[in-house]
This record gives structure tokens, C-alpha cells and sequence, in this order.
């Protein structure tokens, strides 16, 4: 799953996330789902979330 629909991505799932920093190099960053920051059902850049140890990005893969 690509992380641009909200409705595959849930609290407590592990996830591939691009960092704001990160995002001209596209290094990815792996951890588990703790909120997600955004509303809308769908977004084409993945679904921003926080995770368990505070970082903040968009999702590019879910597992």
C-alpha cells in the first residue's frame, strides 16, 4: 500500500514515512503509526502522520 488513502493506515501499523527534511533526497524513515494528522480521506503525497517516537511525515509504504 502506498500510504494515499487514510483508511488503509490505522494507530499501531508500521509505515515507511518522508521527513520534511528528507523530502528532496526521499530518505525513508521506518516506525509504528501513534496519530494521524490528516483529515481528509485521501491525500496525493501520503497521509501525514506522527510517530511513537515523535517524528512527523507522510506516508510513502504501508506493511
Amino acid at each position: 500500500m502506498n500510504g494515499q488513502k487514510r483508511s488503509d493506515i490505522s494507530a499501531g501499523k508500521q509505515v515507511d514515512i518522508v521527513l520534511k527534511k528528507d523530502q528532496r533526497s526521499g530518505n525513508l524513515t521506518t516506525g509504528t503509526v501513534k496519530d494521524i494528522l490528516t483529515n481528509s480521506p485521501s491525500h496525493p503525497h501520503g497521509i501525514k502522520v506522527r510517530l511513537e517516537d515523535g517524528q512527523v511525515g507522510r506516508v510513502k509504504k504501508v506493511y
